[in-house]
């Protein structure tokens, strides 16, 4: 595994325990742990930008989806400083994944994330 493959799997770990943090100062923590100060989120219903807008971003999913969680699907594949991956947002009670998207991240020289560009690839009715 190269130097670089081992830095998009690292970076899209940090980004998927982020999305699973519980609890506030989990979540503040994760966040500061994936992105970077000034690093952005935008997909299909959200576009914010710094630490505090990407945690009430991953709040909201949280409340609108309890008892979720967020998995990587398939493999993460980048080049440069972007990377792209899959996700699935799973019913931890029957491991159902009603919602699934794909990311495109940029990151910055210490691999923590500049930018993701989501898209939203199944969504419940």
């Amino acid at each position: 595994m190269s130097e670089n493959t081992d830095r998009y799997e690292s970076a899209v770990a940090r980004y998927l325990e982020a999305w699973n943090a519980g609890g506030p100062d989990a979540l503040a923590k994760a966040v500061a742990a994936a992105w970077s100060a000034d690093g952005g989120y935008t997909d299909p219903l959200a576009d914010v930008r710094g630490h505090e807008g990407i945690a009430a971003v991953i709040s909201a999913a949280h409340e609108q989806f309890p008892g979720f969680s967020f998995r990587l699907a398939g493999r993460v594949d980048g080049h440069h400083d972007i990377a792209r991956f899959g996700w699935e947002l799973v019913d931890d009670a029957d491991g159902s994944a009603p919602v699934a998207g794909s990311d495109v991240i940029t990151l910055d020289a210490d691999g923590r994330i500049r930018t993701v560009h989501g898209f939203l690839d199944r969504v419940p009715a």
